[in-house]
Protein backbone atom coordinates (compact mmCIF):
# COMPACT_ATOMS: atom_id res chain seq x y z
CA UNK A 1 0.00 0.00 0.00
CA UNK A 2 2.68 2.66 0.94
CA UNK A 3 4.34 1.73 -2.50
CA UNK A 4 1.33 1.82 -4.50
CA UNK A 5 0.34 5.29 -2.51
CA UNK A 6 4.11 6.55 -3.20
CA UNK A 7 3.81 5.53 -7.19
CA UNK A 8 0.40 7.43 -7.66
CA UNK A 9 2.12 10.22 -6.09
CA UNK A 10 5.26 10.15 -8.23
CA UNK A 11 3.18 8.85 -11.68
CA UNK A 12 0.57 11.68 -11.01
CA UNK A 13 2.97 14.81 -11.86
CA UNK A 14 2.99 12.99 -15.37
CA UNK A 15 -0.36 12.48 -16.27
CA UNK A 16 -1.72 16.14 -16.21
CA UNK A 17 -1.60 16.82 -19.73
CA UNK A 18 -3.96 14.06 -21.14
CA UNK A 19 -6.16 16.78 -20.81
CA UNK A 20 -4.22 18.93 -23.65
CA UNK A 21 -3.61 16.64 -26.02
CA UNK A 22 -5.46 19.41 -28.52
CA UNK A 23 -2.84 21.86 -28.22
CA UNK A 24 -0.47 20.66 -29.86
CA UNK A 25 2.28 19.08 -27.67
CA UNK A 26 3.37 16.74 -30.06
CA UNK A 27 3.54 12.81 -30.92
CA UNK A 28 6.25 12.09 -28.66
CA UNK A 29 4.56 14.32 -25.21
CA UNK A 30 0.89 12.92 -26.40
CA UNK A 31 2.90 9.51 -26.55
CA UNK A 32 4.73 9.85 -22.72
CA UNK A 33 1.50 10.76 -21.04
CA UNK A 34 -0.71 8.18 -22.26
CA UNK A 35 1.52 5.65 -21.17
CA UNK A 36 1.82 7.85 -18.01
CA UNK A 37 -2.20 7.43 -17.37
CA UNK A 38 -2.27 4.13 -18.42
CA UNK A 39 0.56 3.17 -15.70
CA UNK A 40 -0.97 5.15 -12.65
CA UNK A 41 -3.95 2.37 -12.82
CA UNK A 42 -1.61 0.00 -12.13
CA UNK A 43 -1.38 1.20 -7.89
CA UNK A 44 -4.33 2.66 -8.22
CA UNK A 45 -6.10 -0.89 -9.14
CA UNK A 46 -3.37 -2.37 -6.19
CA UNK A 47 -5.27 0.02 -3.65
CA UNK A 48 -8.87 -0.35 -4.80
CA UNK A 49 -8.67 -4.12 -4.42
CA UNK A 50 -7.18 -3.64 -0.69
CA UNK A 51 -9.24 -1.30 0.40
CA UNK A 52 -11.88 -3.92 -0.88
CA UNK A 53 -10.50 -6.68 0.55
CA UNK A 54 -10.22 -4.87 3.92
CA UNK A 55 -13.71 -4.03 3.93
CA UNK A 56 -14.54 -7.62 3.07
CA UNK A 57 -12.39 -9.39 5.84
CA UNK A 58 -13.43 -7.59 8.62
CA UNK A 59 -16.84 -7.27 10.35
CA UNK A 60 -18.36 -4.12 8.75
CA UNK A 61 -20.48 -1.72 10.52
CA UNK A 62 -22.81 0.74 8.03
CA UNK A 63 -21.99 3.91 10.44
CA UNK A 64 -21.49 7.11 8.80
CA UNK A 65 -17.91 7.07 8.52
CA UNK A 66 -17.85 3.46 6.93
CA UNK A 67 -20.65 4.69 4.68
CA UNK A 68 -18.63 7.57 3.26
CA UNK A 69 -15.38 5.51 2.61
CA UNK A 70 -17.39 3.03 0.62
CA UNK A 71 -18.71 5.75 -1.32
CA UNK A 72 -15.21 7.24 -2.38
CA UNK A 73 -14.16 3.59 -3.09
CA UNK A 74 -17.08 3.48 -5.60
CA UNK A 75 -16.95 6.57 -6.71
CA UNK A 76 -12.98 5.95 -7.17
CA UNK A 77 -13.52 3.06 -9.12
CA UNK A 78 -16.44 3.05 -10.69
CA UNK A 79 -16.00 6.15 -13.51
CA UNK A 80 -15.16 5.19 -16.89
CA UNK A 81 -13.22 8.27 -17.49
CA UNK A 82 -9.86 7.23 -16.22
CA UNK A 83 -9.60 4.77 -19.03
CA UNK A 84 -11.08 6.62 -21.47
CA UNK A 85 -8.30 9.50 -21.06
CA UNK A 86 -5.55 7.04 -22.05
CA UNK A 87 -6.96 6.08 -25.04
CA UNK A 88 -5.61 9.10 -27.24
CA UNK A 89 -7.82 8.51 -30.24
CA UNK A 90 -10.64 8.90 -27.69
CA UNK A 91 -9.28 11.64 -25.16
CA UNK A 92 -8.24 13.56 -28.27
CA UNK A 93 -11.89 13.50 -29.32
CA UNK A 94 -13.07 14.88 -26.03
CA UNK A 95 -10.57 17.22 -25.33
CA UNK A 96 -11.89 20.49 -24.29
CA UNK A 97 -14.84 19.25 -24.25
CA UNK A 98 -17.51 19.15 -21.06
CA UNK A 99 -16.56 15.40 -20.84
CA UNK A 100 -12.85 16.67 -19.15
CA UNK A 101 -15.01 18.53 -16.73
CA UNK A 102 -17.20 16.35 -15.70
CA UNK A 103 -13.68 13.37 -15.33
CA UNK A 104 -12.33 16.30 -13.35
CA UNK A 105 -14.97 16.50 -10.90
CA UNK A 106 -15.80 13.43 -10.54
CA UNK A 107 -11.87 12.76 -9.70
CA UNK A 108 -11.82 15.83 -7.32
CA UNK A 109 -15.28 15.85 -5.47
CA UNK A 110 -15.46 12.19 -5.23
CA UNK A 111 -12.02 11.00 -4.72
CA UNK A 112 -11.84 14.54 -1.98
CA UNK A 113 -14.53 15.03 -1.03
CA UNK A 114 -15.80 11.47 0.45
CA UNK A 115 -12.56 10.83 1.84
CA UNK A 116 -12.58 14.10 4.09
CA UNK A 117 -16.26 13.62 5.28
CA UNK A 118 -15.32 9.94 6.05
CA UNK A 119 -13.05 10.98 8.37
CA UNK A 120 -14.45 13.62 9.52
CA UNK A 121 -16.88 11.69 10.58
CA UNK A 122 -14.75 9.37 12.22
CA UNK A 123 -11.69 11.37 14.14
CA UNK A 124 -14.67 14.38 14.93
CA UNK A 125 -15.87 12.52 17.96
CA UNK A 126 -12.69 11.15 18.92
CA UNK A 127 -10.66 14.30 19.18
CA UNK A 128 -13.82 16.62 21.02
CA UNK A 129 -15.13 13.71 23.11
CA UNK A 130 -18.48 14.61 21.54
CA UNK A 131 -20.72 11.88 19.55
CA UNK A 132 -22.40 13.34 16.18
CA UNK A 133 -26.08 12.49 15.23
CA UNK A 134 -25.88 9.31 13.18
CA UNK A 135 -29.32 10.20 11.59
CA UNK A 136 -28.15 13.63 10.52
CA UNK A 137 -24.63 11.90 9.06
CA UNK A 138 -26.62 8.94 7.11
CA UNK A 139 -29.14 11.96 5.63
CA UNK A 140 -25.79 13.97 4.85
CA UNK A 141 -24.49 10.71 3.04
CA UNK A 142 -27.11 10.09 1.12
CA UNK A 143 -27.85 13.30 0.00
CA UNK A 144 -24.85 13.96 -1.01
CA UNK A 145 -24.36 10.77 -3.13
CA UNK A 146 -27.65 11.23 -4.85
CA UNK A 147 -26.62 14.72 -5.88
CA UNK A 148 -22.84 13.87 -6.67
CA UNK A 149 -24.37 11.55 -9.15
CA UNK A 150 -26.98 13.10 -10.44
CA UNK A 151 -24.93 16.19 -11.13
CA UNK A 152 -21.61 14.66 -12.62
CA UNK A 153 -22.45 11.00 -14.18
CA UNK A 154 -24.30 13.09 -16.64
CA UNK A 155 -22.10 15.66 -17.27
CA UNK A 156 -19.98 13.27 -19.02
CA UNK A 157 -23.07 13.15 -21.82
CA UNK A 158 -22.59 16.83 -23.26
CA UNK A 159 -19.27 16.22 -23.55
CA UNK A 160 -19.60 13.05 -25.42
CA UNK A 161 -22.43 14.66 -27.45
CA UNK A 162 -19.32 17.88 -28.45
CA UNK A 163 -19.97 20.58 -26.24
CA UNK A 164 -17.37 22.32 -25.50
CA UNK A 165 -16.16 23.62 -21.71
CA UNK A 166 -16.22 27.65 -21.32
CA UNK A 167 -19.64 27.66 -23.18
CA UNK A 168 -22.34 28.85 -21.36
CA UNK A 169 -25.08 27.68 -24.01
CA UNK A 170 -25.15 24.51 -26.45
CA UNK A 171 -26.55 26.55 -28.97
CA UNK A 172 -23.92 28.89 -28.87
CA UNK A 173 -21.12 26.25 -29.12
CA UNK A 174 -22.98 24.64 -32.29
CA UNK A 175 -22.91 27.49 -34.03
CA UNK A 176 -27.28 27.39 -33.62
CA UNK A 177 -27.04 31.44 -31.95
CA UNK A 178 -24.93 34.60 -31.35
CA UNK A 179 -24.55 33.03 -27.73
CA UNK A 180 -26.84 35.79 -26.39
Amino acid sequence: MVAASVGIGFISTSVWAHHMFTVGMGAAANTFFVFATMVISVPTGIKIFNWLATIWGGKVIFATPMLFCVGFCFSSSSQVSPESCSALPFDWQLGNSYFVVAHFHYVIVGGILFALFAAFYYWYPKVTGRMMSELLGKWHFWLFVIGFHLTFDFMHIPGLLGMPRRVYTYEASRGWGDGT
